[in-house]
């Protein structure tokens, strides 16, 4: 077995082990998160929906144009936090996940969505593989940590960060289009490379860095994972809790 191929394994037994354990008839309001690990939660879901007859009231809030086509491709019910603003689980991915349960996220440039469905459920349910756990931020994940922000503020945001914080703050550029990333709400990011060998207080550095004028929203997110799911290369899932 390659090394993609086993962690996208671990990827689908975790998202599938925490959907069983969290997703129940009881269940009224399910936020869906992004990325790769997501896309194996959304089957099972439309799996039990579809296959086994259950989850037939459930309704997926999305946190992404991605999500938003996942939960129509699979013919699951559409809401949205205008009519659903209080959910029951949110379930999500991560970029990495320290011993504390900071997670970075944002690696696919949809943190501020993310953070706000997130922030809007009683549980919030992190999957990831075992590529994701680390004891501290910056072990695996070397990309940074990414920064939502307005465009016509990019310039002096990466400065103040690079003053404050140490490290370097990059513009995101796109790989396909010409110019920069654009998020589903328009805006830029920011990559922040912070110092691997420097201690920091991630809540501090979210809440000063998000006070900064022209930040929307950080891919720090402290104090929000209720439980994480890590599918491991063995095909067994560890579970941290919070």
């Amino acid at each position: 077995m390659t090394d993609d191929i086993a962690v996208d394994a671990a990827k689908r037994t975790a998202a599938r082990t925490a959907v069983d354990q969290w997703v129940t008839e009881d269940t009224r309001i399910l936020g869906i998160g992004s990325g790769s690990t997501v896309v194996h939660a959304i089957q099972r879901i439309a799996e039990r929906r579809w296959k086994e007859g259950e989850l037939a009231d459930l309704i997926c809030v999305p946190s992404s144009y991605q999500a938003h086509h996942l939960i129509l491709d699979y013919n699951l019910n559409l809401g949205d936090l205008d009519r659903n603003p209080n959910v029951d689980v949110a379930i999500d991915g991560a970029d990495e996940v320290d011993r504390k349960m900071v997670l970075i996220k944002g690696g696919g440039g949809c943190l501020l969505q993310e953070k706000v469905v997130a922030a809007c459920a009683k549980h919030f349910i992190v999957v990831a593989d075992y590529t994701k756990n680390s004891a501290r931020l910056g072990e695996q994940w070397c990309r940074g940590i990414p920064i939502e922000v307005a465009p016509m503020a990019y310039v002096p945001v990466k400065l103040q960060i690079e003053t404050q914080f140490g490290g370097e703050a990059s513009l995101r550029m796109a790989k396909v289009k010409a110019g920069p990333i654009v998020t589903d709400n328009g805006n830029f990011l920011l990559d922040w490379r912070f110092i691997a060998n420097r201690e920091y207080d991630w809540d501090e550095v979210n809440t000063t860095i998000t006070m900064i004028p022209g930040v929307l929203e950080t891919g720090l997110f402290v104090n929000m994972a209720h439980k994480c799911y890590f599918g491991m290369a063995d095909g067994t899932v560890k579970v941290q809790n919070k």
